[in-house]
């Protein structure tokens, strides 16, 4: 999860995928915290992306980075501990203009039953879950 970690961070900016009933969704993200041993992901309830991962928690990450990319599937559980939303916004200082740990807006999400495949065109592909 560590290689994931370090991956996602490098690239800065991943995609997230989500469905919409049969409509799928991707967007660009760049929060990501590893703690208490699961890889996190943070958001805002207010916002869609939300709504689409409480109807449908199976999602997918995809990030590239210096001829790789990384693809990540799992299922998003939410987190409403404080302590894991402060530790989010403790690695993201710049959001703690928007969010808070004790607000009712503030989302973390871990993956759960992940798989995540590195490739790249030189290179055949490989594959870690967690």
């Amino acid at each position: 999860m560590k290689e994931v970690y370090d991956f996602l961070k490098s690239a800065r900016t991943y995609y997230l995928a989500t469905a919409e009933g049969d409509q799928p969704r991707v967007r660009p993200f760049g929060t990501v915290d590893i703690f208490e041993g699961r890889l996190y992901i943070q958001t805002g309830k207010s916002k869609s992306v939300s709504k689409q991962l409480q109807a449908n928690p199976k999602a997918e990450i995809c990030a590239f980075d210096g001829g790789r990319w990384l693809r990540v599937s799992g299922t998003l559980v939410r987190d409403d501990r404080i302590e894991a939303k402060a530790h989010m916004l403790d690695n993201y200082p710049e959001l703690k203009a928007m969010y808070s740990a004790d607000d009712d807006n503030t989302e973390v999400l871990y993956f759960k039953d992940a798989a995540a495949t590195f490739s790249s065109f030189t290179e055949a592909p490989r594959t870690v879950t967690f």
